[in-house]
């Protein structure tokens, strides 16, 4: 007889504990992978979150640098052409100030030079600054090239702007006119008079001449010779020194309160008294504005120099007033 030989039957347990082995392996290479992973994915959020809370010093240079660096513009304007001057660059700026601030001066320094052009006060006409819609319009005339004054030298101009003073609607439109500043890379240069008093007795003097118009009939806000100058100066206004505190410190604030409106447009502060005394301020704006250094030079004389007790009637009555306040040290000499 054939003997038949069956192989014998597996225990089932074995078999089980052979895949519950297997299972465990699986198991344990799957959650080895999955730590990997998390934990790269951490290590890279850490690097994001360091990188963004702790820039690299390069970082921190190129955002210096691009800060200093005026931006360029290649205008196309409609009334003209720039002709062999067209891919010269050019740099747009605003001189923000306050009415006998110096600003008429100082404009005539920045015209010396021959690549700027600074068109004079042309927000000084109601029609140009009635709304928002307006004051855009002139803004684009000005910066396309396309204003002409006295002063324009726009076919090779490097540099081209105009001065506005802070009651002309600069500080009513002031967020509308900070995008614009901002959007077409307009650099701002405040200038401002540190003694305020010297501020409002050449404020009074030129609004009495206004009427009076004390050189042979006409009135000058600007003169071009000591005689002129002595004119002028001859009349010595009556300071309400009642008011006087609170007008000297509503000006001073109207100034803070430009500063702080302005604070994220590229700007630098100038002070009429720094002009004056220090060469080499007038080298730190060409250099804000991206020109080549150059001797700068005014025909323009001034009109109260010396002492202010010279210049104003009640003297006696401001000291009075001044004395031991925040403002006393308006009294003395700053030049």
């Amino acid at each position: 007889d054939t003997v038949i030989v069956k192989s014998p039957r597996k225990s089932p347990v074995f078999l089980r504990t052979i895949v519950l082995l297997f299972g465990i392996v699986c198991g344990i290479y799957i959650c080895t992978v999955c730590l990997r992973q998390i934990n790269t994915v951490s290590k890279i959020k850490t690097q994001n979150l360091q990188v963004i809370e702790s820039p690299s010093p390069d970082s921190n240079i190129l955002a210096q640098l691009e800060a200093r660096i005026p931006t360029l513009h290649y205008p196309k304007p409609q009334t003209f052409s720039r002709g062999e001057c067209i891919q010269n660059p050019v740099r747009f700026f605003a001189i923000l100030s306050m009415q006998r601030s110096g600003s008429g001066w100082f404009e005539t320094l920045l015209n010396s030079h021959t690549n700027i052009s600074s068109n004079g006060e042309i927000f000084c006409a109601m029609d140009r600054r009635k709304n928002i819609s307006t004051i855009m319009q002139t803004l684009d005339r000005v910066y396309k090239l396309d204003w002409f004054s006295s002063a324009s030298k726009n076919e090779c101009s490097a540099a081209v702007g105009f001065k506005w003073m802070l009651n002309q609607g600069l500080i009513e439109y002031h967020k509308e006119i900070v995008e614009y500043f901002n959007y077409r890379g307009v650099s701002v240069v405040f200038l401002f008079r540190r003694n305020l008093l010297r501020r409002m007795v050449s404020l009074l003097a030129n609004s009495y001449d206004r009427y009076a118009k004390l050189l042979n009939g006409t009135h000058k806000s600007h003169v071009h010779s000591q005689e002129e100058a002595a004119a002028l100066s001859s009349y010595k206004p009556i300071i309400n020194s009642t008011s006087l505190i609170s007008d000297l410190r509503e000006v001073e604030m109207d100034a803070v309160k430009a500063l702080e409106y302005f604070n994220s447009t590229r700007h630098m502060v100038v002070y009429y008294e720094d002009l004056i005394t220090n060469n080499t301020k007038l080298n730190d704006v060409q250099e804000f504005l991206g020109l080549p250094r150059k001797e700068l030079t005014s025909r323009q004389v001034k009109i109260h120099k010396g002492p202010l007790s010279d210049f104003v009637k009640n003297w006696d009555d401001v000291i009075k007033t001044l004395n031991g306040t925040q403002y006393e040290r308006f009294l003395q000499a700053d030049y």
